[in-house]
């Protein structure tokens, strides 16, 4: 219900456009005189309520209910992590312990880490392990084109927590602002004013958390690229532990399945061991998600479980993007087959059992794909195995090149990945260059020694696809017709052509 102040605004807006009529009509000398001083005075009032409003609108519009109960036990796949925070967390749950060994209690903690890995999620559950009022912003909110608008934001919004949680009867209370980025980047000096007085306005509040006084506020941080921001936030005083939140590990991500199966009738026949095999990389948020279209593809299907059929089509759209309804031409088609057969033959061949499907079906931007899985995760790559992975890169447009005399635009996407290991085996010391700074390198010897490694290693590709061109001829025209090639039966034929060699 609106308050009498409200009415009375509305009634002010009406009635004034009446009063400048009537004045005009008898001819009022003062007109100009008022016509001024209302301009003035509404332009004062529209900054007022555009100030006072920006201040305050980011603490009154914070949530004052509990967030969902979310426990360290519902998330899964960063065990390190929640270790980690779990640590530091006990330092407020168990404060006066703290004060008898004269610990300094901790003003912040920052969560670094790819997107999609569970920050906001552990942020969350933090606040239930330590019963604290719970306030979240984004680091975009407090940025503004006025000055003083995002200082003021900061300074309502530790306000507000300390104000939540005297209202609740805790004993503390996290802020969390994720994207931190946004406010507390570097400062380079210049005339951003209204960016440096936000994070002086917060490097402010942090300073002037006090451990003995309650309610205790705790600032949770997240971002995703820790080395833009300023130095004066993340040293010790501050944000006093950095916690990284990784990918998860093959363990991580089953846990993660498991975690978001129970709700799902999934048969009996699906192994989530073998899904997080084939995941790896995927963030918990990607998880979710396979699980989530894995449902959406039974739904479909009018099944009434959840088949190893559909975490297929789901991990695939998930890698790869929605299936398009873009029609290809026979040429086209037959181009794309021999494309992916190449990538697939030269797999199969440098690492046995990785390839888990061939297909031509449009997904994202590609107009056919092979999918991977590896045998086990892996972080340290030799040189055999980088060289590997640019062979099976290669072995697309070599595959175009040896049926069509030439290459296509399909390859450009391979060649991108092919020069990002290339980059990488020269600042890993695994080139001709030897042990050399990636800054120290000329242009000129950087190409030189691109077209040395590519040159050798597409050489090598077209001495293996030749090796297998009976193979190639035997399943051009299956992957043509059915548009899919399970690895099993790539992994059969290849078998076959041995035996018979």
């Amino acid at each position: 219900m609106r308050n009498v102040h409200q009415y009375g605004k509305e009634i002010a807006v009406g009635f004034l456009p009446v009063l400048v009529v009537f004045l005009i009509y008898t001819g009022f000398p003062g007109l100009p005189l008022i016509l001024g001083l209302g301009l003035v005075g509404g332009l004062l009032f529209l900054a007022s309520a555009r100030g006072g409003t920006a201040i305050g609108t980011a603490a009154r519009k914070r949530p004052a209910r509990e967030p969902e109960p979310l426990s360290f036990d519902d998330i899964g796949g960063q065990e390190r992590a929640k270790r980690e925070l779990i640590e530091a967390l006990e330092f407020l749950v168990r404060s006066e312990e703290a004060e008898k060994f004269g610990i300094r209690p901790l003003k912040g903690i920052l969560l670094t880490g790819p997107p999609g890995t569970g920050k906001t999620l552990l942020a969350k559950a933090a606040a239930q392990y330590t019963r604290s009022v719970f306030l979240s912003a984004s680091g975009s909110e407090f940025v503004e084109m006025y000055v003083g608008v995002g200082a003021g934001r900061i300074r309502e919004l530790f306000r507000e927590a300390r104000r939540l949680a005297v209202k609740q009867k805790r004993d503390s209370a996290i802020i969390f602002i994720d994207e931190i980025d946004g406010i507390g980047g570097k400062r380079d000096g210049g005339q951003q004013r209204e960016y440096d007085q936000t994070l002086n306005q917060l490097l402010t509040e942090m300073d002037g958390i006090q451990g003995n006084v309650k309610p205790r506020v705790l600032l949770i941080a997240a971002t995703n690229r820790k080395e833009l921001l300023d130095p004066a936030l993340l040293r010790p005083g501050r944000f006093d532990r950095h916690i990284q939140v990784d990918l998860p590990d093959r363990t991580g991500r089953e846990h993660i399945l498991r975690l978001h199966a129970r709700n799902k009738p999934i048969s009996a026949e699906v192994s989530l061991a073998k899904i997080a095999e084939e995941t790896f990389g995927f963030s918990g948020a990607q998880l979710e998600s396979v699980m989530n279209e894995a449902a959406i593809y039974a739904m479909r299907d009018d099944s009434q479980q959840l088949g190893a059929e559909h975490f297929g089509k789901a991990i695939d759209k998930v890698l790869m993007g929605e299936r398009m309804d873009r029609e290809t031409t026979r040429e086209e088609r037959e181009r794309v087959a021999i494309h992916e057969l190449g990538h697939a033959i030269v797999a199969e061949t440098v690492r046995p059992g990785s390839v888990a499907q061939v297909s031509l079906t449009p997904r994202g931007g590609a107009l056919g794909y092979v999918r991977h899985h590896p045998d086990q995760d892996r972080y340290l790559y030799t040189k055999e195995a980088l060289e590997n992975q640019i062979m099976i890169a290669l072995g697309g447009a070599v595959a175009e090149e040896l049926h069509y005399g030439g290459r296509s635009t399909g390859s450009k996407g391979d060649f991108e990945q092919a020069t990002n290991i290339v980059r990488t085996m020269i600042e890993s010391g695994m080139s001709g260059l030897g042990i050399v700074h990636p800054q120290a390198v000329t242009v000129e010897q950087w190409s030189q020694e691109n077209a040395v490694i590519l040159g050798d290693l597409t050489e090598r590709t077209r001495e293996l696809l030749n090796r297998h061109a009976d193979t190639f001829r035997r399943l051009f025209p299956i992957l043509v017709k059915e548009e899919t090639l399970s690895g099993d039966r790539l992994r059969e034929q290849l078998r076959q052509a041995d035996r018979s060699a």
